[in-house]
Parts: C-alpha cells; structure tokens; sequence
C-alpha cells in the first residue's frame, strides 16, 4: 500500500464566509453566510450568527434572510420584512439547506 501524500489542497480547511453588523442598538454582530439565491430580481442571503467554537453552537439560532440592494454608494444589506416575501424566501432557503442542516 503506497503512502498517501496529502498536499495543501487536499486539507484545505473550511472559511466561513462572515460578514459583521450593526444592531439598532449599535452593537457588532458576526453573522456567517451560510446560503445565497436570487428570487424574482433580487439577491437574498441566509445567515446565521457566528460562533467560533462548535460547543457554543445554539440550536434554537435564528435564520436571518437579509436581501442585497444597490444605490448611488455601492451595495448594501436590508433585513427582509414583508412577511409574504420572507415566507417565500424562507422556504426557498429551507428547501435547500435541509439536506446539510437540521431544520425543524
């Protein structure tokens, strides 16, 4: 049986795509993106508040579905509030990402 030579591509580690910010009350929040579509015309990302160690994870964390827009000063993030868009993107995003997460 030959050695199995493991190169840096082979172990590369995991980066989460993570993002960080503002509350209304002005404290930092990290958020990890954890998916991304398009629905009718606009961008949407699913995030989920990062937590470094695994241990820390929280099962009751809370999907946050932010849509992507854009003006004059370049691209910014809103917090999707119609309730009839987030229920249409929310399972669009559920759809997807029940085979990697445990969504109930």
């Amino acid at each position: 049986m030959a050695d199995e030579t493991k190169t840096p591509q082979a172990e590369e580690e995991y980066q989460p795509d993570l993002m960080t910010l503002e509350d209304e009350d002005g404290n930092e929040i990290t958020f990890e993106v954890i998916d991304a579509l398009d629905h009718k015309g606009v961008h949407y990302l699913a995030v989920v508040e990062y937590v470094e160690d695994e241990a820390d994870l929280d099962e009751d964390a809370q999907l946050v579905i932010l849509s992507v827009g854009e003006d004059a000063d370049g691209e910014y993030l809103d917090v999707v509030d119609d309730d009839e868009t987030l229920m249409e993107v929310g399972a669009l995003f559920e759809k997807r990402l029940s085979d990697n997460f445990d969504i109930g």
